[in-house]
């Protein structure tokens, strides 16, 4: 395996980290440790925050299948945060910006 390849595996594997870590806050999928589903919607937010802060700085560095995924990944995350926020006795925060590119 070369660097590009390396740098692309590990890319790949920090944004699908984010995207779990971020469903789970969301509580959309259980707690790993706990095995409870636990809804922390600050926490989601800022970890969409994160993810378009990383599609940000690593603009024009992407290749087009990382694009696509890094895209993919954040326009999912958007989604279930403003299904989860609309549930009723949710007091949530603001929707995350949407970041042009």
């Amino acid at each position: 395996m070369d660097a590009t390849e390396k740098q692309h595996m590990l890319f790949t594997a920090l944004v699908l980290m984010l995207h779990a870590a971020c469903m789970q806050q969301l509580g959309k999928i259980k707690h790993p440790a706990t095995g409870q589903v636990e809804r922390n919607l600050d926490a989601a937010q800022d970890t969409i925050d994160l993810l378009d802060m990383l599609k940000e700085k690593t603009a024009g560095n992407r290749t087009a299948d990382e694009d696509r995924m890094l895209t993919q990944v954040l326009s999912e995350l958007k989604l279930n945060y403003v299904d989860e926020a609309a549930k009723p006795g949710t007091v949530p925060p603001p929707p995350p910006e949407e970041k042009k590119s």
